[in-house]
Order: structure tokens, then C-alpha cells, then sequence
């Protein structure tokens, strides 16, 4: 009966049950990841059937997005922008090009280095780095590093280096792609095995598993902006910081659309809601649409808050 539910509201996305002549046109980034063509995807609905927006989705990424809207002043809407990624972003904003209008992760996008529950319960000193680091053997004595090419590659080389990884014991395997950092994740947890590892959030498979974030100590950000950097003379001890990651839209479209950009300041998550919503996705084989409806209808009081009492009447009867 979800299905059914979830199939006959999509069935509505691409065509609202009244005049769009209340917003006109809006064009709205779609990342080309898994979150974020979610959160588009339900961002488009809410539009689409409770303000009879006329959305036009564009491809998109990072730094694609940052450089049209500094060359063009579109799209209209980026959602979940990682702007650790896009510098250029704080000069458009700092110039009026254009505003933050939320946090769409309100605790931020995480980076952390993890181990499993069922470990940290057994051994409650695996909990912190020095507690792992003087029972190399409790998490099988190696720790799963970033595949080449990811930003976070750097910072934990460095901070590998700085904790003395070979020094106490630890190995580093240096896995060739995120699918298979997150299979051997996976894998371990479902044996009830060891696992010591990096991972990033919101994503599916921390999701699925209850995986606790190792403390490694208190994040300096002199510190960590060295640790990303290959040419670091000095590495050092750092954890992760929280990422912010926007929706961010034109000041432009603010002043042309303020009931649109209420609407998209209000739209935010947490990571492990999003984590569990990928999860979902991913054990369904659910696409973005599918995904976006399903939260949806699984999330009436939340959306409610998002929207206006004329959008809410108009939405009610599609996500019951």
C-alpha cells in the first residue's frame, strides 16, 4: 500500500493540480549525488504542487554550480551546497550576489573515523583515538583510509602521520574506491568483525549501521587547514570539523520570490536522517522521486512546518 501511495503522489510531481500562475519559473540545481537529488527532488514537489512553480532542474555540482551563479546569477536554488569545496561561495556572498537561506544539514555534513558499536560496548575504550591506538589488535590492528582523489586522502595522511599510526601498530589500507570502503564497512559489521575507518555523512551505509565516531580529540582549525594540505611541514592532531552545507539561492530571486525562499530556508535535515533516508533508497532500489515522496509521507508534521497554510492545504491530500 506504500508503494501505491508513493507512485500516485509522484504521479502529480510533473504536473500541479492547479494554475501556475502563482510563482512562475524557478531553476533549481540538482547535485549529482545521492542527498542531494533527493533534497532537490523534494524541494521540487513542495514547489511544484504547493506554490504552482513552474521548476526547471539543472545538472549540477560544486564547483559548477558557484561558477554559474558568479558568470550568470543562476540557478535560482542550489541545495545542499558543500561550500568547504567552493571558496568562491563566500565572496558572491560577501559581495550581495547571493544569500544563505539554510542550513540544509543543521548539524553539518560529517567526516569521522569510525568503529562499530558492538566494539566500543565489549571495549569502551575504543571510543578514542588513544584508546585504539593502544589496543591496535581490538579494531584488526589496521585503519581503512580514503581512496586517492577524495579531499579527506590528505588530511589523513597527515593525521596519520601525526598520531604515529606505524609507530603504535596500526596499518593503513588505502582502499581504491568509496564503494569498496563502504562494502568493507558493510561487511565487518554485518560479521560482527572489526573495523577502524573513515566515512563522511549523510550517507546510506552509516545509515544502515550503528557505527560510533571515534573522539580524536578537539578540532583547531590552524591545525586542520595545515592537515589539508600536502605541503603540511607539520602535521597535527585535529579532529574533523562539522562541514556547513547550504541551500543557498540569488538575492536576486529573494527579493523577486520572499514566499519561495521562506519555503527553502525552512527545508533542513539531520545528517542521520538523511543517512537513514539513503538507507531506505538503497535497500528499495527507490530513486530519487521515490525517495523524496516516501519522506514525505513518512514526514507530514515536519513538512507542514515548511511550507505556508495555503501550500499545506494543497499538499495534504496527495502525501496522506
Amino acid at each position: 500500500m506504500k508503494k501505491i501511495a508513493i507512485a500516485a503522489a509522484m504521479s502529480t510531481l510533473a504536473a500541479p493540480a492547479f494554475a501556475q500562475d502563482q510563482c512562475g519559473e524557478v531553476v533549481l540545481a540538482e547535485m549529482n549525488w545521492a542527498s542531494a537529488s533527493i533534497i532537490t527532488k523534494i524541494t521540487e514537489f513542495l514547489m511544484t504542487q504547493g506554490y504552482g512553480c513552474d521548476v526547471q532542474l539543472v545538472p549540477s555540482a560544486t564547483v559548477s554550480a558557484v561558477t554559474s551563479l558568479a558568470e550568470n546569477n543562476q540557478p535560482d536554488i542550489v541545495p545542499e551546497l558543500w561550500v568547504n569545496s567552493a571558496p568562491l561561495y563566500n565572496e558572491l556572498e560577501a559581495d550581495g550576489k547571493v544569500l544563505t537561506a539554510a542550513n540544509v544539514f543543521s548539524d553539518g555534513g560529517t567526516e569521522n573515523w569510525w568503529v562499530p558499536d558492538y566494539l566500543v560496548e565489549a571495549h569502551p575504550e575504543l571510543a578514542t583515538i588513544e584508546g585504539i591506538l593502544a589496543n591496535p589488535e581490538l579494531v584488526g590492528g589496521q585503519f581503512h583510509n580514503c581512496p586517492v582523489g577524495w579531499g579527506c586522502r590528505t588530511a589523513n595522511d597527515n593525521l596519520i602521520q601525526a598520531f604515529d599510526f606505524e609507530g603504535r601498530g596500526m596499518d593503513v589500507f588505502d582502499h581504491g574506491s568509496g564503494e569498496t570502503l563502504a562494502a568493507t564497512m558493510a561487511a565487518a559489521y554485518e560479521a560482527k568483525e572489526p573495523f577502524f575507518g573513515y566515512y563522511y555523512g549523510p550517507t546510506a551505509v552509516l545509515g544502515r549501521y550503528d557505527m560510533v565516531a571515534v573522539d580524536m580529540g578537539p578540532y583547531d582549525a590552524e591545525i586542520h587547514a595545515c592537515n589539508q594540505t600536502e605541503e603540511c611541514e607539520t602535521p597535527g592532531i585535529s579532529s574533523y570539523p562539522a562541514a556547513p552545507v547550504l541551500t543557498v539561492v540569488t538575492s536576486d530571486f529573494a527579493e523577486r520570490q520572499p514566499e519561495i525562499f521562506d519555503l527553502v530556508s525552512k527545508i533542513t535535515f539531520t545528517s542521520a536522517d538523511l543517512s537513514t533516508l539513503l538507507a531506505w533508497q538503497d535497500d528499495n532500489s527507490a530513486s530519487a522521486e521515490e525517495a523524496a515522496v516516501y519522506y514525505l509521507t513518512q514526514n507530514g508534521e515536519t513538512w507542514k512546518n515548511w511550507v505556508n497554510e495555503a501550500a499545506a492545504e494543497k499538499l495534504a491530500p496527495l502525501l496522506q
